[in-house]
């Protein structure tokens, strides 16, 4: 317990792919905690013998499933003044992890919290992307109904920063697809599979580009990252408005191909649909 009396809830970031990757800090609070609560107890095992540490404290699970029930669990450990250690699979817990509750508890209880910073797949991704990173937002998973999901894109489609999204291999090709759907089909993106990991790999391309590699089936984790809207002024999405932002960008200069791309940016929606009302009328 620490010395003063009062509990402290330590976040701990852990590896996204390789073992050494760990801070020393991290070594040092697993062994210092009364209680390490772990998303995956056996992971956690893995990971100390990794580490080559030796838990001292006691160990319990605290997963999306028990998460609510065993938030006031650790919240009286803390007011009774242990140090409890939480981590995650991989990456920081609160992040598209458990740990939001319990962090709100303890602020709620004006118990101490701190973090052990660790390895983040949405940094890492951002990083080895290739696209503009000094403004970003993270969008952590998308729904997974395609309604839900459409609609949750669709505010998205404006959006000038940079967006990074989590998603599960198997439904990986079709996020994809949604987001080429809303953003159109040229609009460049990254899938970061496996950041770190033996097989790590990262494609970059178009959105449709994109799509058909991922029709193959995708393996391990991954990290979506997408650029956002072009800056300016945006387009009315209705087809005169179209037909006549395309005409005014031929006027300045700029191929159809080019001005349909742009207009199609800015209005926020797929190049094809500028492309019929050009070419279609």
């Amino acid at each position: 317990m620490s010395g003063d009396g009062s509990g402290v809830l330590v976040l701990a970031g852990t590896p996204i792919g390789r073992p050494d990757d760990a801070p020393p800090r991290l070594v040092a609070e697993l062994a210092r905690a009364d209680v390490v609560a772990a998303e995956d107890t056996r992971r956690l095992r893995r990971l100390t013998t990794d580490l080559g540490v030796e838990l001292t404290g006691r160990v319990v699970s605290y997963f999306e499933g028990n998460e609510t029930a065993r938030t006031p669990v650790l919240l009286e450990a803390l007011l009774a003044g242990e140090r409890v250690l939480l981590v995650t699979d991989a990456g920081m817990p609160s992040v598209s992890d458990p740990g939001y509750r319990l962090v709100a508890a303890c602020v709620e209880a004006d118990v101490p919290v701190t973090a052990v910073p660790g390895p983040s797949a949405v940094l890492t991704a951002l990083a080895v992307s290739g696209l503009p990173v000094d403004r970003f937002c993270f969008e952590g998973f998308l729904p997974r109904k395609a309604g839900e999901r459409g609609r949750r894109l669709a505010a998205l489609a404006r959006e000038e920063r940079t967006m990074v999204f989590f998603e599960a291999p198997h439904r990986t090709h079709a996020a994809l697809a949604a987001l080429a759907e809303a953003f159109g089909d040229d609009r460049p993106a990254a899938v970061c599979r496996e950041l770190t990991k033996t097989h790590e790999e990262v494609r970059r391309g178009g959105l449709a580009s994109l799509v058909s590699w991922a029709a193959e089936g995708v393996r391990g984790e991954v990290t979506l990252v997408v650029q956002g809207a072009t800056p300016g002024a945006s387009v009315a999405s209705d087809p005169d408005s179209l037909r006549a932002a395309v005409a005014d960008a031929e006027a300045a200069g700029a191929t159809r191909k080019d001005a349909i791309r742009d207009v199609a940016d800015a209005a926020g929606v797929p190049k094809r649909v500028v492309y019929d009302v050009v070419h279609k009328g």
